[in-house]
């Protein structure tokens, strides 16, 4: 059996891309040189995966805590990885793939106003593409059962230099994504309402997990989460990204099987997390991610796009225009590029 996540055993499942024309930015990927659960995933791998038939015009890079500088001050080590992605976007510019049109980097918030030195750092490596920070705070409460633990220490959303950071992230005009597990996004709610003029994106769903003690209990999860979705949506500076319920921690399982799903079985599987979800924000608070190469581990990109266009079929024409690259385009400062892939 090839081993899931390869290329031979993503390629068991092969599918007619439905509406082939429509444009899409991916406000979520990354990008690495190595990795201890996959292999190099760079701009060729990328392009081959967003060039596999959907539309995909451009994208957004989220940190990953690759390339980081190796010495000079600790506050400044993250700006390596947006040299290293601005690079790299310099280098895909003239080909046909999409263009990488964001960075969304990793500089400590818990450096209050002071992380405006790191900030700058960014911007200038950045080259015009630098667009945000994820000061993740994903906190495990049972590291041990998770494929992909965070590191974040508990309780970090409500520390006030944290929130500081956060706040002057708004007030610079930048972005903040917010990645952590399901029982946090009440703490997400309460940091939104602190900071009220930072345009926030929860990533993942606020990650509902499904494995470990959490596998016996995912009604339950489901039906809590589903309200606490409801209660962050109160705050009308979040947005929700769309995607990565596909990582092995969520617990669908497809990362363990002989094949992988199709686009059926996930859209049957994730619509109620996703139809939930717009309801709560609304289309013109919603965009669509993929994060790979991590829900690569389960899914291919032709096959997870095919599954997205599925879940809203019978939204409009304007709504789907909004979740597949209106919205990431408004929240990440993006132009629209002059030139559309075939």
């Amino acid at each position: 059996m090839p081993k899931p996540g390869s290329a031979e055993w993503l390629d068991l499942v092969q599918e007619e891309i439905l509406e082939p024309e429509r444009v899409i930015v991916d406000p979520h990927h990354h990008l690495w040189k190595e990795n201890r659960l996959q292999g190099p995933y760079l701009l060729a791998q990328l392009h081959a995966d967003t060039g596999a038939g959907h539309n995909v015009v451009q994208t957004v890079f989220l940190e990953c805590r690759a390339c980081y500088r190796t010495d000079g001050p600790a506050a400044l080590r993250p700006v390596g990885e947006t040299e290293f992605v601005a690079a790299t976007a310099r280098s895909g510019a003239a080909g046909s793939g999409a263009a990488i049109a964001g960075i969304v980097a990793h500089a400590d918030l818990r450096l209050g106003r002071a992380v405006e030195e790191a900030l700058a750092a960014h911007a200038a490596a950045g080259a015009g593409l630098f667009r945000g920070i994820r000061h993740a705070a994903a906190h495990p409460e049972c590291p041990q059962a998770l494929a992909i633990p965070g590191r974040a220490p508990a309780g970090l959303y409500a520390d006030a230099e944290f929130r500081e950071g956060v706040s002057t992230l708004g007030r610079l005009g930048l972005s903040y994504d917010a990645w952590h597990y399901h029982y946090q996004n009440r703490e997400l709610a309460d940091l939104a309402a602190a900071v009220p003029d930072a345009a926030i994106v929860l990533d993942h769903f606020g990650t509902p997990l499904g494995v470990g003690p959490y596998a016996a209990r995912r009604q339950e999860i489901f039906a809590d989460w589903k309200k606490s979705i409801a209660e962050l949506a109160r705050r009308p500076n979040v947005f929700a990204k769309l995607g990565g319920l596909a990582m092995p921690d969520n617990g669908f399982g497809w990362n363990r099987r002989a094949t992988p799903p199709t686009s059926d079985e996930f859209a049957a599987a994730q619509r109620p997390y996703y139809l939930h979800a717009i309801e709560c924000f609304g289309p013109e608070r919603c965009m669509f991610e993929s994060n790979f190469p991590v829900d690569r581990l389960s899914i291919s990109y032709p096959v997870l796009y095919n599954g997205l266009k599925k879940i809203v079929r019978d939204f409009s024409e304007d709504e789907k225009d909004a979740m597949f690259s209106g919205v990431a385009r408004r929240v990440y400062r993006l132009e629209a590029p002059q030139r559309t892939a075939p």
